[in-house]
């Protein structure tokens, strides 16, 4: 099983591949931006399963998420890379450093992702909320959905601008897809990875929005070195990028140049 990606060759083959993993909704036109700020790294810019030109593959959990991503890097013949994700990419990113042998990791680069909820209580009630969130998205009008996914607290920075285009973006997605992605991949379903990330032997850096004060808690209790992104909240990249492109060039000419 391969994901449906869009490769850039870049300036300069010495260089470690930039393997872009897009959030929940998203696709790999997230990062389509980001590009030419990176010109000399190779990219590439991933579908994850049920988003964007991966819609139709599907996975059960995080270990056929990850399975479906190495196949991809083989793909694509890729064997030194950095993982940069956001959100639920940031999570499959978390995952796929904390298993065995991902030879070809150079570092890891996450941006507001959770490392996995603690205790039966808070997973139960994830899987609520999740199963509640992939039931709407089967049987409601799609737009709708997405209007109330965009004003929860963890978006609350959104004005009413940047909450319309996020619909209006979004809603181009199959959202029977969606759900079926939800389902497999809830934040309930992630193992707690916060122990294999302290004994990870790449480098691990945390990006998050000034103003997302749910995942500065989290970065904080990971002690991993974070780079707070000015004026955003948790979509920082997309709030702030050229904050976020600084910040992300910066670090990766520190290991690479």
């Amino acid at each position: 099983m391969i994901l449906h990606a869009v490769p850039y060759l870049g300036r300069r083959s010495d260089l470690p591949w930039i393997v872009w993993l897009h959030g929940f909704l998203g696709s790999h036109r997230e990062w389509w931006a980001f590009e030419q700020d990176f010109h000399d790294w190779p990219q590439l810019r991933v579908d994850l399963p049920g988003h964007g030109g991966s819609a139709d593959v599907q996975v059960q959990d995080f270990a056929g998420v990850d399975s479906a991503l190495r196949n991809t890097l083989e793909h694509y013949g890729i064997k030194s890379y950095w993982l940069v994700g956001y959100s639920l990419g940031g999570r499959i990113a978390m995952y796929h450093a904390s298993r065995p042998e991902p030879k070809g990791l150079r570092g890891l680069v996450v941006e507001g992702a959770h490392p996995g909820l603690i205790g039966d209580a808070q997973r139960e009630a994830r899987a609520l909320n999740d199963a509640r969130w992939a039931q709407r998205l089967r049987q409601e009008n799609v737009q709708s959905v997405l209007n109330d996914w965009y004003r929860q607290p963890v978006f609350r920075s959104l004005n009413r601008q940047q909450r319309a285009e996020l619909v209006s973006l979004r809603a181009q997605n199959n959202p029977t897809a969606l759900a079926r992605m939800l389902d497999a991949t809830s934040l309930a379903c992630q193992p707690d990875l916060r122990e294999p990330l302290s004994q990870l032997a790449v480098p691990f850096h945390y990006f998050c929005g000034e103003r997302d004060d749910k995942f500065r808690a989290v970065a904080a209790e990971l002690g991993c070195s974070l780079a707070l992104i000015s004026g955003a909240g948790h979509n920082a990249h997309r709030e702030s990028p050229a904050a976020f492109s600084a910040a992300l060039l910066t670090l990766f000419r520190h290991y690479d140049l």
